[in-house]
Formats: structure tokens, sequence, C-alpha cells
């Protein structure tokens, strides 16, 4: 059978998966944190019909010209096949929601949930309470991770070392909450909260017409090292694999992570300009691929017809 054939079958094979990443991209233009991906196509191996040679020195040295030239390799590629499918994530634009839990990391990171005992990672930062008071993933009721802060005596916030769920209780007894399950702090109850760019927590309480502020956590922010490694759970949840690297836990504003912009969510980074005119491209790329296959087909009868003549 003619060689073309089925390298056009692997041109078609691609093309198709090149489409269904378009579809995935398109789908998600309006999903909260999204990273768009990308298909890249390799050389298939090439059958060689003649290996190169070297030139044929002349017997009197140099500088006599070489007697012969040598002579390139004759190879037939024998298609193509999927180079990669890569995830960008440069950023995507904020949308300003208003909500005081919303959150949206500007630059580097990722927000860390535990997602029933598993650690997962999102850009998608439209988190809610519950019941609890605990800070939420609405759609799964995965908890966000950060640093409580405790009181470290005459009033001074003290910052735990370890993770843990990030706890607000608007109305409730919220600030050192272990203290405060047994008996009410001194403080009075929550009356707001506040985010910053840092992603501290602060709260504001009054008691007997006296108003305190004091820190209740802060959001913990993850970074990788090849952060386009990571896998894609669904849910917009990630998780690490053995080329993203171990996840580096941290705060927002150190050490190369992002900062915090409070009350907004980062929108897909999916541009439909560029998927329609990728998508006009796949389509095009098949229809050749196609036209191959039906070439090809033609050839082939005509020898079948010369039997016939």
């Amino acid at each position: 059978m003619m060689r073309s054939l089925y390298s056009a079958i692997s041109g078609l094979k691609n093309h198709q998966t090149m489409m269904d990443v378009i579809g995935n991209n398109i789908a998600n233009v309006n999903t909260t944190g999204f990273k768009k991906s990308r298909v890249t196509f390799a050389t298939a191996l090439s059958q060689t019909m003649k290996g190169a040679s070297a030139p044929t020195p002349n017997p009197l040295g140099p500088p006599a010209p070489d007697l012969q030239g040598g002579t390139n390799p004759m190879q037939v590629g024998l298609g193509a096949m999927l180079g990669s499918i890569d995830q960008i994530t440069t950023p995507g634009s904020a949308q300003t929601t208003g909500n005081p839990t919303d959150m949206m990391i500007q630059g580097a990171g990722y927000f860390v949930l535990n997602n029933a005992g598993q650690a997962v990672y999102s850009r998608a930062g439209g988190f809610t309470l519950d019941s609890s008071g605990d800070l939420v993933d609405p759609a799964s009721g995965a908890l966000v991770q950060g640093y409580a802060y405790v009181d470290g005596g005459a009033g001074v916030d003290s910052e735990n070392a370890a993770t843990s769920n990030v706890n607000i209780k608007p109305g409730g007894w919220a600030w050192n909450a272990a203290a405060d399950a047994a008996a009410p702090g001194p403080y009075g109850p929550l009356q707001s909260y506040s985010i910053d760019q840092n992603g501290i927590v602060t709260g504001v309480y009054t008691l007997a017409g006296v108003t305190t502020t004091h820190k209740i956590a802060q959001i913990a922010i993850a970074n990788f090292a090849n952060a386009p490694g990571l896998e894609n759970l669904g849910g917009n949840f990630y998780s690490g694999t053995n080329n993203s690297g171990p996840a580096v836990i941290g705060v927002a504003g150190t050490n190369g992570n992002g900062t915090i912009i409070p009350s907004a969510l980062e929108m897909s980074n999916v541009d439909l300009s560029q998927e329609m005119t990728s998508m006009i491209v796949a389509q095009r790329g098949f229809q050749a691929n196609s036209r191959v296959i039906t070439v090809s087909d033609t050839l082939l009868q005509e020898l079948i017809d010369l039997k016939r003549n």
C-alpha cells in the first residue's frame, strides 16, 4: 500500500486531537481560573531510501580538491505524531465581584485546599463559608488552607507554623477559636472581616462598645518549579506530578508568590479569537489530509484498472 495513505491517516488523527483540545478550551471560556491548552505536532519516523555519503578525498591530500562531493540522505517521511499537549499558565483577566470571600492570585501561585484528605491546588478563588465558618470551595466542599492566628498574649496576634482550615465566623466568637470553644474571649463577637493583598484575614470585634481588630488567618499559597507540569483533576483542581516538582507552601507576596486581589476572580485565559483561528487551521489540516487519502485511492484505482485494460 502507498505510504501516503498512512501518513495522511496520522494527520487526520492528530488534527482530531487538536480539535478536541480547541473544543475543551472554548467550552471553558467562562470557567473561573481555567488555563487553556495547545497541541504541537512532531514528525514521525522516516524511511531512509539512501544514506548520506562523505566527500571522496583526493589521494594527493589538501589543498588538492576532493574527487567527489558528498551526498545527503534520501528519506521519505511516514507522517506526523503528537508532540505535546501543553498547558498555558498565563494569567486571566480580573473580574470584580464585591464578594468578601472571593480572591484572585495576581502572579504565580495556587490556592491550597484539602479535598477529602487530598491536597489539591486551584487558581479558582470563588470561595464561600459553610455552616461551621470554614472557607470552602462551594462546588466540592474542599477546605481552603492557611495559617491560623492565636492570641499570643496582651492582644498580640501569633501565627501558627502549620497550615489548617481557614475558619471565619461572622457574628460569632471566631478569633482564637481554640480558646473560645470553652469560653468566649475578651474581644467580643466578630462584626466584620477583610482580606488584604497578602491574604491576611483581619476581623473586627466589638464588646461593650469597644472595637478591636485581630488577625484571624493568612491564606496559604503553593508554588511549583514547573507549574505546567501539574495534572488537571477536574473541578478546577490540580495535583502535583513527578515533573511539576513538590509544592512549596508559603504566603502571598513572598518567595516569588503573587499577591491576592480580594473580592475578585480570575477569569479563563482562553482567547476566543485565537481559538477560532486555530479551529480554522485544524479544519483545513483535516481537509488536506482527507484529500491526500482520496488522491492516493485514485492512484490505487488506476493500478487496479490496468488489469481491465
